[in-house]
């Protein structure tokens, strides 16, 4: 009788015994995964900042979330731990990894020159219309002192990376244009 008894005890003992053992492992495989996904999202960070398609406050953003992924990486590797912990860890990368597609798929604005480039170029015109002398003296002069508010405006503007409005920006943009009009009477 007493055998009858042990002989269940002991099949429900093996089995937890082997379940065990099959869940509480090393997982190489995941490993290798968990490594490749976190090269290619290492990648797809560099190429969105070289390309423009991340910014750099999106890219250190994206960096900071694979570096706490890697530190959860380095705990699990070569450990005996569960498979469920190997899963969460590869979603979190499937995650990061479709949240920077997310962000290289939103349509990049194609925009004009910069006004800060715009400015660049005018002072150029002007000095080759000095240098040529194909601008009068007085409008040389208007010309220079106008791009000179501008730049001054420009500058206000841009320090300490503050903020400007739209209609700041357009009213900028549209004394650019004025001046550029304005110099291209005088080609």
């Amino acid at each position: 009788m007493k055998k009858i008894i042990l002989l269940p005890l002991f099949v429900v003992f093996g089995l937890a015994l082997v379940s065990g053992c099959v869940t509480i492992r090393t997982w190489p495989d995941s490993e290798r995964n968990a490594e490749n996904k976190m090269d290619v999202i290492q990648e797809k960070i560099g190429d969105g900042l070289k390309t423009g398609a991340l910014s750099p406050d999106q890219s250190q953003l994206f960096l900071t979330k694979l570096k706490d992924i890697r530190t959860d990486y380095t705990a699990l590797r070569g450990k005996r731990v569960y498979r469920d912990e190997w899963d969460r860890l590869l979603a979190r990368l499937d995650a990061l990894e479709e949240e920077i597609n997310r962000a290289h798929a939103r349509p990049s604005k194609i925009e004009e020159p910069r006004n800060g480039d715009r400015i660049v170029s005018l002072q150029r015109r002007i000095d080759d219309g000095r240098i040529s002398g194909r601008l009068p003296r007085t409008e040389e002069r208007e010309f220079q002192a106008r791009l000179d508010a501008i730049r001054r405006d420009y500058s206000r503007m841009t320090e300490e990376g503050r903020s400007t409005s739209y209609e700041e920006r357009t009213d900028l943009s549209r004394r650019l244009d004025s001046l550029e009009a304005d110099l291209n009477r005088f080609r």
